[in-house]
């Protein structure tokens, strides 16, 4: 049995979770309080206190640290990479101690691996030598790029389709599913549909998620806090209208779009509670969201040629059987539907790592080259 801690952090918290091989034994959620994070300038500069409240969170539950085999922590700020299972090396951690690609909270999930790797026990609170055979890792970061070289090309030069979505859940439940049907991922053709405060919809071919929209800049189906996709012209018109600054425009796209921009709210629970009301424009809006996923599950339908092993429907809305039940009728005729509902963040860590420890996947290189 291994026991292996996954740490996601999060702009105000840190989840963290205990695992005995596949099995779940603890799970907190660390709150941080914004007064003591606006104390940091740098993301990175939150790193000594958001790991003491990890081992501080061991302590009080009497988990020694010596007794974790493995780290995982979430992957942010890397550059592209193949999907898979990173060994943290002194390239990674750099790339996650600056924010090479992005500033979230994310990076901070390689550099408190990586940390805890290295103490000695629980009480210490310096960093000082390794413990023999302790690694850390990372597990499908957001910038995992399996897309093929056909699906990059836009129809202006110097612009390319980038990779970024829920690469770890997404993976997830479709090891899941495999595993469920007595099946290995890579034997499979699936699509998997994240529906959460943002969105993206992938092609599954073989284990290797071949297209997938960018479920952060613009592109795909509006969700919660996003926009998706948006005619190009009236967008460059706003962005020349001296009514919002860069910052304000790049919001809307990636935190103020979506249910934000048309209904104040970010949680469908309170749309389907104004639909439920009576509010015509909510169901207009709701509809108009699940319509645009169905028209991104018809598109990587064509992308695997009518191929499809079965849609998985995962995430947050995917509990709402409004959703569901409307989607499905969208849908059906593509395949079988398969609902795997929330997030299985936390348990994708671990089994990332624990399919490594097992011998069932190799460790992957990070080596700080972009995929192409």
């Amino acid at each position: 049995m291994y026991r292996i801690l996954a740490i996601n952090p999060g702009s105000t918290s840190t989840k963290i979770a205990l695992f005995d091989d596949e099995k779940m034994v603890f799970k907190e959620n660390l709150t941080h309080e914004a007064d003591k994070l606006a104390q940091f300038k740098e993301i990175s500069e939150q790193l000594p206190y958001r790991t003491e409240m990890v081992i501080e969170a061991l302590n009080k539950n009497n988990i020694p640290l010596e007794t974790i085999d493995a780290f995982s922590g979430r992957g942010g700020g890397l550059v592209s990479v193949a999907g898979g299972t990173y060994e943290i090396n002194d390239i990674l951690l750099h790339h996650a101690q600056i924010g090479y690609t992005m500033k979230h909270a994310s990076v901070l999930g390689a550099q408190i691996a990586y940390n805890l790797a290295k103490i000695k026990n629980a009480q210490e609170h310096l960093i000082e030598k390794k413990i023999n055979n302790k690694k850390a890792y990372v597990v499908n970061p957001v910038t995992v790029d399996e897309k093929q070289e056909i699906s990059r090309i836009t129809g202006i030069k110097g612009i390319y389709n980038q990779s970024i979505f829920h690469a770890l859940n997404q993976k997830e439940v479709a090891h899941q599913y495999a595993n469920s049907i007595g099946k290995k991922y890579d034997e499979l053709n699936l699509i998997v549909a994240h529906l959460g405060g943002g969105i993206s919809v992938g092609a599954h071919k073989n284990g290797k998620i071949i297209e997938v929209n960018n479920a952060l800049n613009g592109d795909g189906p509006f969700a919660p806090t996003r926009s998706g996709k948006v005619p190009a012209i009236d967008l460059i018109e706003m962005c020349f209208s001296g009514k919002y600054s860069e910052e304000e425009l790049k919001e809307l796209i990636t935190k103020k779009g979506g249910l934000v921009s048309h209904l104040g709210t970010s949680d469908a629970r309170d749309v389907v509670k104004m639909i439920a009301e009576g509010n015509e424009y909510a169901k207009l809006v709701y509809d108009a969201m699940i319509y645009q996923v169905a028209k991104e599950i018809g598109a990587q339908s064509v992308v695997l040629k009518g191929k499809v092993d079965a849609i998985i429907l995962t995430g947050g809305m995917a509990y709402d059987e409004y959703f569901i039940k409307t989607l499905k009728e969208y849908i059906s005729f593509i395949g079988k539907v398969v609902i795997i509902p929330g997030e299985e963040e936390m348990q994708a860590l671990s089994n990332g790592v624990l399919r490594v420890l097992n011998g069932e996947e190799k460790a992957q290189e990070y080596t700080g080259v972009p995929v192409k």
